[in-house]
């Protein structure tokens, strides 16, 4: 699978497109912002987008999530546990952003444990509260999507709604217990290994 990495100039939060080439199918993780970047890299390669995952339901995530929605018709997924920060614009601070009030409700709301498949991939979701109480990684084989769970070096807040320290370092400990040394993509800043995070990440260390 493809991963490629569009980066918001205004929030410096990641969006993924998340691509099998044999059979163009995709999915979009966390459209917060670079919507047009987005959309053409989806038209010039013709890509079937299906689904579009949320890690979180913050507002710098989900800013273009209707408008992408509209244009390819994708189904929204999130954590069923995050459907409270979704229909609220305020819990989900979009009402002070750029992207304005953003209120919705997903078409599919998962579990842990859950997957979904794309060109024949399984794509497993992560329940890892503590940011929020439905964040969730998203793993694809050997990748790990972090959301704002984890960091290249450092771990998402917990003082916004929803948000808990405690439940973060379970989280954390959760994916320390993952014997694979996956490749981190976090939802913003640079991507990273788990192997490295566990080595050098004061938070991981503890």
């Amino acid at each position: 699978m493809k991963i490629k990495k569009f980066i918001d100039e205004y929030l410096g939060v990641n969006t993924y497109v998340i691509s099998d080439g044999k059979s163009k199918q995709a999915f979009v993780v966390d459209p917060g912002g670079s919507l047009e970047e987005v959309k053409k890299y989806i038209e010039d390669r013709d890509l079937n987008v299906s689904y579009i995952v949320l890690t979180h339901g913050h507002g710098d995530h989900i800013g273009y999530v209707k408008n992408l929605k509209e244009k390819i018709g994708a189904k929204v997924v999130a954590h069923s546990k995050e459907r409270e920060l979704l229909i609220d614009a305020k819990k989900n601070i979009s009402a002070n952003m750029r992207c304005g009030a953003q209120e919705f409700e997903a078409d599919i709301y998962v579990e842990d444990g859950d997957y979904i498949e794309i060109g024949g991939k399984r794509v497993e979701f992560i329940h890892t509260p503590g940011h929020t109480p439905g964040g969730m990684c998203i793993k694809i084989g050997s990748d790990l999507i972090t959301g704002d769970t984890l960091f290249a070096g450092s771990i998402g807040r917990s003082d916004l709604y929803g948000g808990d320290y405690k439940a973060i370092e379970k989280s954390l400990k959760r994916l320390c217990d993952i014997e694979e040394d996956l490749n981190i993509y976090p939802g913003h800043g640079p991507s990273s290994t788990l192997k490295q995070e566990k080595n050098s990440n004061p938070y991981l260390r503890k």
